[in-house]
């Protein structure tokens, strides 16, 4: 009897473990002032704190090998044209004992360490400071202005002012004569982006490098100017310490620093950043993936996709998916109205359960539609990460069954869906889910048979589901998860 009970706590404690892991990358994600992530000839980058970085085949699983030469603190890299510009800061931040900071500039053609174009070129001081002057020129972080094309860079930290300034896009360069403007205090570790004629100024609030006891977290604010004033959403200036609030700790994850726009298209949004401490992984440092979400012109940070039982809901009609089975009527009941109604007992109706109809369902596959959603076995779906099948950037690939059976949905050859018998844990089993910007999902199979299109789950009119190509600009391939 007490190896059984031990054998359960520690099945308990492990599933525990693996759904707090599930919140951050695997493999090996330890880093301190994460880069901006670049994709570079099918993998993916981004550069830390102390020189190194880490590189991904899929967004998922992170290890160690990504090289820049340097060292110094909080790289960041922008990609303009054939050039990759890694920005770091050589001195400052504390280092030897003060705040004269230093911010260089280097390039190169891929960040590829295996690749014969690989190794950086002129490493050239772009910003300075004095150590007296209230600034300290680290933490830099580059925004290619998409209405114009100009370059930009901003940097700082709570020693005083944050600071932007205009570099030359062909080169990395200081413009001539350019000088640095003051936007922002109180914060450290900034970022901007644009959107819809908005620039966003994201700053790290908080304490840094004190592990779980680390209150970092993320204010933002915005400006019809790349140079200010950035408004938070009560209308304080960012130079007086205004900042709407965008993310802090969660979970086992405290201490979220240094964002990263991670652009993946079609309506996809992410951000990177580190977290101070996971507590899973004995306080370390280590890299997050989040979706990004936009609600009344601000930026929302999104949750990690939980593992858990959804009614699957289609935003173009409201419908739910489910298997394509003989609908089975409750038991019948009085209608509760009459003459005698109210004399009438009051007894509760037990919910239908899977035993009750999966007696009639067909061994093989069963096709899938979209119909009314009436809390019946075959419309819910449990949905679970499946561990060592990889994934996308900021979550891993899951499993789609019916809740309480290992019926899995699975995407054919002929870009239908159906669901088969069992999982086996095939590509085409495997199913990966996107927060869009607006809050709902997209729904992709890692792999459809016989098919090198990535394809999503799409809503043909009200009632009929299949594959096909996902476009941003309609709702037939958004969908909502629902808990039944």
């Amino acid at each position: 009897m007490k190896a059984r009970i031990m054998t359960a706590v520690v099945h308990t404690l492990l599933s525990l473990w693996l759904s707090s892991l599930a919140l951050a990358q695997d493999g090996e994600p330890y880093i301190h002032d994460p880069s901006t992530i670049m994709f570079c000839d099918g993998k993916y980058y981004t550069f830390g704190t102390g020189g190194g970085g880490l590189i991904s085949d899929d967004g998922w699983t992170w290890h160690s090998g990504a090289i820049r030469p340097g060292g110094g603190l909080a790289p960041d890299v922008i990609k303009i044209g054939d050039r990759y510009y890694v920005a770091y800061a050589s001195k400052g931040g504390g280092m030897s004992g003060g705040h004269a900071g230093a911010i260089n500039i280097m390039w190169t053609k891929t960040l590829d360490p295996k690749s014969p174009d690989f190794g950086f070129n002129d490493n050239n001081i772009i910003a300075t400071t004095d150590g007296i002057e209230d600034c300290d020129a680290i933490d830099p972080a580059f925004l290619l202005d998409p209405p114009n094309g100009r370059l930009w860079l901003t940097y700082g930290t709570y020693f005083g002012f944050i600071r932007i300034v205009e570099l030359d896009p062909k080169t990395g360069l200081r413009m001539p004569d350019n000088q640095p403007l003051n936007i922002a205090i109180d914060c450290e570790a900034t970022a901007l982006m644009y959107r819809d004629g908005w620039y966003y100024l994201l700053g790290t609030h908080g304490t840094c490098c004190d592990g779980a006891n680390s209150t970092y977290n993320i204010v933002v604010g915005r400006s019809k100017m790349v140079t200010g004033p950035y408004l938070d959403n009560m209308g304080i200036n960012m130079l007086k310490g205004g900042g709407k609030h965008f993310v802090s700790a969660s979970g086992r994850l405290i201490g979220p620093g240094h964002f990263g726009l991670l652009n993946l298209g079609d309506g996809v949004q992410k951000f990177s950043c580190h977290y101070e401490a996971d507590l899973d992984r004995g306080g370390r440092s280590v890299l997050g993936i989040r979706p990004l979400l936009w609600k009344d012109g601000w930026p929302i940070a999104g949750d990690h996709f939980k593992e858990g039982t959804y009614e699957i809901q289609s935003e173009r009609s409201g419908f739910a998916l489910e298997l394509a089975v003989d609908f089975v009527r409750m038991p019948n009941v009085r209608r509760g109205f009459g003459p005698n109604a109210h004399t009438e007992p009051v007894t509760p109706i037990a919910p239908q359960e899977l035993a009750d109809v999966s007696k009639n369902w067909p061994a093989g596959n069963i096709d899938i539609r979209i119909a009314d959603f009436m809390v019946r076995p075959h419309q819910k779906w449990t949905i679970t990460p499946v561990a060592n099948s990889g994934g996308y950037p900021g979550s891993p690939f899951f499993k789609i069954t019916i809740a309480g059976t290992n019926r899995a949905l699975a995407a054919t050859a002929d870009s239908e869906v159906v669901a088969v018998p069992a999982f086996t844990g095939n590509p085409e089993q495997l199913w990966r889910i996107d927060q869009l910007i607006d809050g709902t999902y997209r729904i992709m199979p890692k792999a459809v048979p016989y098919s090198k299109e990535p394809l999503a789950l799409i809503a043909v009119g009200g009632c009929t589901p299949t594959l096909a190509k996902f476009d941003p600009r309609s709702d037939k391939g958004r969908w909502n998860f629902k808990t039944p």
